[in-house]
This record gives structure tokens, C-alpha cells and sequence, in this order.
């Protein structure tokens, strides 16, 4: 099968570039033969990319170790679903699990192509561009297809880091964020190649970024996990390179799907809409291209190769062209229409932006700095936690301060009637919430301040909601009758408050940190130690073999007010593949008010064990807030009827 999965890949790799050149060439030529015949190529392409995908998978679950890339990350002990998460666990492997996913999104773009056929020459050619590049890779460089001269017994086995369910689901929900954004990147350079600046590209991927910008909310949360309950530090984000390429392109995009209403309602913003669809895509391609080049160290990426170099042309090209593009219609992206006052929703959503692509830059310019350094000084200088928590901090809060503030400021200008009508209550409960806390002991400056502006949002928020229900109550709805019909009625603004409401409760839990405390201590069987309001008791320490691994677990039994309220039993493991790399897994009582986490640091020939034991607080809000972002992405991204005839009529006028 390794020879279909090469010749599959070959094959998609013409039939890519077939799929660049034919849409540009049927378009010049006024040659619609090559139109549909591009489009066809795009259905090829993604068949021969599903065909490879099999090859490949069946390598893998047979356990083919002959196979180069299945001798590297499976083993005969290792378990189904982990088998199947080795697709994406090495390099070849994700390259591939990308092109895949590029090319169902590029099938199902073409599918749908009856609604935008004046953009979809470009549009195919964008896409099918991108896909030559990394079918290229497969084709050229990095192979999941490549065979060893003799097939060994056993394979080296999948990395125990990555045999977590948090790593399973990380990368395809990551990698779908990534590639999801290059549909409407094609959109937009569709429409600066056409001139077709309205805002019908953005209409037309609208639920394709929101739908990109949510599996990259969840890819980045998956990661969060893992890294919590994997790494064993006890904390969940460490500005990792690799963590910062997936912030990035998130920062830029929620951005985007800020700034769109502004064009879509007032017609401005056009430039800076395209030139963050652009950035958003950019630093997608370069997110993957820190994880594969190796050109920066972390828990997270693959080894040093020669990719890096093949990606960083490809950034180039992708900027060259874009900017071009942009230049040469700057003509017709102005707008008559302007700012009328530094009070309205238009200008919060201005600065909203501008804060957000602030943080991206200031992210990438301490993820990069290592790299200038060395390019500079010969020396490579990493920029540590101090420099990403000092400039990011204020930027959240900034960000936060402006989820509260935008939705309830009116369009064109606010009257103080309307700033004092909105803001005061709000603004009075978050006052309140700073002063109790202050009162009940709370001393940290900036988790204050985070508190009492999530006490202002979610009032705002909440405020808003009743309004509108109110006023359908007026005309004879239940109350609750009527705040339904209200969400119904605006999928877009409600679902956008809830996932709000998600970002709060994932604030809450960040400011929670600043309450994390931490203590070792060193137990003989029997003995006791207080941590907080726990008592820990050492109950003993066991050794025993699995399928895959040699486990040592210690058991201590929690008590909470006299009370036990759990038996926990932190492991330190020892992989038969990876016997050189022991490794902990972490003992977690959660509760809504804090996470209770214990390391098995080691045992002592005396008998002692050594355990790190952390409390943090408020982590089940977080985890919390991200389940509540995907209702409210759920509700924005459902059609509504009205906006499903809107669409038909104009796709019938356009096709009259």
C-alpha cells in the first residue's frame, strides 16, 4: 500500500497544480471548459489525498514497520485510538492530515460555488496553490510513505507525552483552525483580484472563519489541557513558541470577525479587513512552520529539518502576492463613510482591533526575538514568561474592559443619555464587585481588576438580554418565551454575547492564578501534612507492570475539615519504548472552587515519598468557559431563516 499512498500523493501534487494554472488560464481566456475542469481537479485532488490518508492509516493499524514513519511512532502495545492519533503525531504524517483537511475544504468551497461564481477562479486557484505546496512537501521532502531496508521487530512507539486524550484531539481540532482560515484568505484574493471590494466575500466566509476561528479556540484549549495534566508543572500555558504560533493567528481572526460588522454595517474598514484575513492566514502557515521547522525549541515541535526554509519561501510568496494585490486596488477600497464620533460602536470596535493585533504583535515579537538574536549576536536569546505576562496582561484586561463596553454603545455616536442609560448599572455593579473584594481581603491589583470588569461584562451582557426580552414581553411573551424568540431572532449578536459570557468565566480562571500557591513535602507511610484546608496522608507506595509501561503509584488519602474527601494516586512511569524518559502523571481533585494537583516528585530508599502539591484556584471555570463559548459559536454560526432568503434573493438577482 506504501506505493499507492506515494503514487497518490504524486498524483495529487499534478493534479494541484493543474488546479493553480487552469482557473487563472480559463478566466484570461474567457475558457469555461477550464473553469469546470479545474473544479474537477479539485475532486480529484481531494480523492487521491483520501486515498493516501487510507494507505496510510492501514499502514499504521496493521503495523507495518517497514514502513518508515509507522516504525517511529507505534509500537505492537500501543492501543487502537493512540495508533490512530500517530497519523498526525510525526511530521509527515500532520503534513498529510493538513493536505487532507485542505482538500475536503476545498471540495466542499467548490461544491457550494453556484453563489460566488465571479470569485471562484481565484478562489480555486488560492486554494489548490496551497494545496501544491504541501503536497509538494510529501511529495519531495517529507514522505509518510518512505520504507526501511528491513522491517524491524517492533517499532520505537508513540512519545508517552503524546498518549493523552487532550493530544489526541489537539492537533485535528488546531490543524482544522489553521487550514479552515485558507477559504476565506482564497475569498478575499478572489476579491482583490476581481474587484469585486464589497462586502460579498466576507458574506461568503463569514461561517467559515467563525467555524476556523472556533476549532482554533478548541485546539488551543485541548492544548491547555494536555500541557496541564501531562507536563506536570502544574500550570497550563508557558509561552511556548509553538503555544504562541496558535495565539497569534487566533488574535488576528478575532479581529476579523470584529471588524467585518463595521463593513458590513457602515461599508469601512475594507483595507484593514483584508490585510488581517491576510495576516490571519500568514501567520497560520507560519504557526505550522514553527512546529516543523525545529528552528525554535519546544515540548511542543518536531526535530530540526529542512522544511523550515521551503515554508519561510512560501510566507514570502504569500505576502508578495497579497500586498500586491492590495496596492494595486487601493483605489477602490475607500470609503465615504467615517468615524463621526469617538463614542460609538464603530470606534470601540476600532480599538478593540487595535488592541488585538497589538498582542499578536507583541506575542510573535518575543516568539521570533530568539531568532533576530542569533541573526544579530550569534546568540540566541529566548524571552521568557516576565516579558509575554507584562505586556499581555494590561492588553487582556484592555480586551476585556472592551467586550463590556462595544455591544452597548450605538452606532454613529452615543448620546450621554444612552452612555449613562447603558453603563450605569453595570458600571456600579463592577465598582461593587472591586470594593467586596477588596473588603474580603483581595490585595492582587490586577486580579481585582479582572474580577470587578468580569462582574462589569457579564452585567452588561445580562442588562442587554433583559432589555430585549422585556420588550417582546411588552407584546404579550413570557418572559422566558420571549428570550428565546429573541436569540432566534439574532443569532449573530446573542450567540456572540454567549460566547462572551465563555471568555469571562476563561478570564475568571486566568485571574485565579494569581492565587496559586505551592508546597513540597516529603511523607513516610502513615505520616500527614497540611496544605491549606487539606490534610494529606501517605498511605504507601506500590509498584506494578502494564501493557506498556512500569508504574509507580503513591496513594494519599485527602481529608477537608476532618472529612476525607478523596484518595489520590500521583504515578511516575516508566515506558518500555521510552525507558530513558520517566514520566509523571499528575493526581487532580477538582472542584468549582479550585483544582487540588499532586506530582509523585520521587520515592526515597528510606521509605519517603517527595510530592509537589499545588492549588489553583478557579481552573474548573476555565474549562467551564470554554464549553460555553461553543454554545454561543454554536447559536452565531446557525443559519437564520431570514438571512437564508436575503441569500437566495441576491443569488437570483446576480444570476439574472
Amino acid at each position: 500500500m506504501d506505493e499507492v499512498g506515494t503514487l497518490a500523493v504524486g498524483m495529487a501534487f499534478v493534479v494541484s497544480l493543474y488546479g493553480l494554472a487552469a482557473p487563472l488560464m480559463g478566466q484570461r481566456g474567457r475558457r469555461p471548459e477550464l473553469l469546470r475542469s479545474a473544479v474537477n481537479a479539485v475532486y480529484a485532488n481531494a480523492l487521491l489525498l483520501v486515498v493516501a490518508a487510507a494507505s496510510l492509516l492501514r499502514a499504521l493499524l496493521r503495523r507495518d514497520f517497514g514502513n518508515a514513519y509507522v516504525a517511529s511512532y507505534t509500537s505492537r502495545d500501543l492501543g487502537f485510538w493512540y495508533t490512530v492519533s500517530a497519523f498526525w503525531a510525526g511530521q509527515a504524517g500532520s503534513l498529510l492530515f493538513w493536505a487532507l483537511m485542505l482538500a475536503g475544504f476545498a471540495a466542499l468551497v467548490v461544491w457550494r460555488r453556484g453563489q460566488h461564481r465571479a470569485l471562484m477562479p481565484y478562489v480555486v486557484a488560492t486554494l489548490m496553490g496551497t494545496s501544491a505546496f504541501f503536497t509538494g512537501l510529501l511529495t519531495f521532502v517529507s514522505s509518510p510513505f518512505a520504507r526501511l531496508p528491513f522491517a524491524p521487530p517492533d517499532g520505537a512507539g508513540l512519545n508517552p507525552l503524546l498518549q493523552n486524550p487532550g493530544m489526541f484531539f489537539h492537533p485535528p481540532t488546531q490543524y482544522l483552525g489553521y487550514v479552515g482560515f485558507t477559504v476565506p484568505f482564497a475569498f478575499a484574493i478572489g476579491a482583490l483580484a476581481t474587484g469585486r471590494l464589497d462586502d460579498e466575500w466576507i458574506r461568503a466566509t463569514r461561517r467559515w472563519t467563525l467555524l476556523s476561528w472556533f476549532f482554533l479556540s478548541w485546539g488551543i484549549i485541548f492544548g491547555m489541557m494536555w500541557a496541564y495534566v501531562e507536563l506536570g508543572w502544574g500550570g497550563y500555558w508557558a509561552w511556548d513558541p509553538v503555544e504562541n504560533a496558535s495565539l497569534m493567528p487566533w488574535l488576528t481572526a478575532t479581529a476579523f470577525l470584529h471588524s467585518v460588522m463595521i463593513q458590513e454595517k457602515r461599508d469601512m474598514l475594507k483595507v484593514w479587513n483584508l490585510v488581517l484575513i491576510i495576516l490571519t492566514f500568514v501567520l497560520s502557515i507560519f504557526g505550522t512552520f514553527l512546529t516543523r521547522s525545529g528552528v525554535l525549541s519546544s515540548v511542543h515541535s518536531f526535530a530540526l529539518s529542512s522544511l523550515g526554509p521551503l515554508f519561510f519561501v512560501f510566507i514570502l510568496l504569500v505576502l508578495g502576492a497579497s500586498i500586491i494585490l492590495l496596492v494595486a486596488r487601493l483605489p477602490l477600497l475607500h470609503s465615504r463613510a467615517e468615524l463621526d464620533s469617538l463614542l460609538s460602536r464603530e470606534s470601540s470596535f476600532l480599538f478593540n482591533n487595535l488592541i488585538l493585533v497589538g498582542a499578536a504583535f507583541s506575542v510573535f515579537l518575543g516568539t521570533v526575538f530568539p531568532i533576530l538574536s542569533e541573526a544579530v549576536r550569534g546568540v540566541k536569546i529566548s524571552v521568557g514568561p516576565p516579558f509575554f505576562n507584562q505586556v499581555n496582561v494590561p492588553i487582556g484586561l484592555a480586551v476585556l474592559f472592551l467586550m463590556g463596553v462595544c455591544p452597548l454603545l450605538a452606532w454613529r455616536k452615543a448620546s450621554p443619555r444612552s452612555l449613562r442609560r447603558n453603563f450605569l448599572v453595570p458600571g456600579m455593579l463592577g465598582l461593587l464587585a472591586a470594593l467586596l473584594l477588596r473588603v474580603l481581603g483581595m490585595t492582587h491589583p490586577l486580579a481585582l481588576v479582572a474580577f470587578a470588569l468580569c462582574v462589569f461584562v457579564t452585567a452588561a451582557i445580562l442588562q442587554d438580554f433583559h432589555r430585549g426580552a422585556m420588550v417582546r414581553r411588552s407584546h404579550g411573551e413570557p418572559y422566558l418565551l420571549a428570550a428565546v424568540r429573541l436569540v432566534a431572532r439574532n443569532h449573530r449578536r446573542y450567540g456572540g454575547y454567549v460566547v462572551h459570557l465563555g471568555m469571562i468565566l476563561l478570564f475568571a480562571g486566568i485571574a485565579g492564578g494569581a492565587f496559586s500557591t505551592e508546597r513540597e513535602v516529603v511523607l513516610r507511610r502513615g505520616e500527614t501534612a497540611t496544605v491549606h484546608q487539606y490534610l494529606l496522608r501517605y498511605e504507601g507506595a506500590s509498584t506494578y507492570p502494564t501493557r506498556s509501561a512500569l508504574v509507580t503509584a503513591a496513594t494519599l488519602t485527602v481529608f477537608n475539615s476532618g472529612k476525607p474527601v478523596a484518595v489520590l494516586t500521583p504515578q511516575r512511569n516508566i515506558h518500555k519504548t521510552h525507558e530513558d524518559q520517566p514520566m509523571t502523571e499528575v493526581a487532580i481533585r477538582s472542584t468549582w472552587r479550585e483544582d487540588l494537583y499532586v506530582i509523585l516528585a520521587g520515592l526515597g530508599e528510606d521509605g519517603t515519598a517527595n510530592f509537589r502539591v499545588i492549588i489553583n484556584p478557579l481552573m474548573m471555570w476555565m474549562w467551564a468557559g470554554a464549553a460555553v463559548l461553543t454554545v454561543g459559536t454554536l447559536i452565531a454560526f446557525w443559519p437564520e431563516r431570514g438571512e437564508a432568503l436575503r441569500n437566495r434573493a441576491r443569488y437570483l438577482v446576480e444570476a439574472a
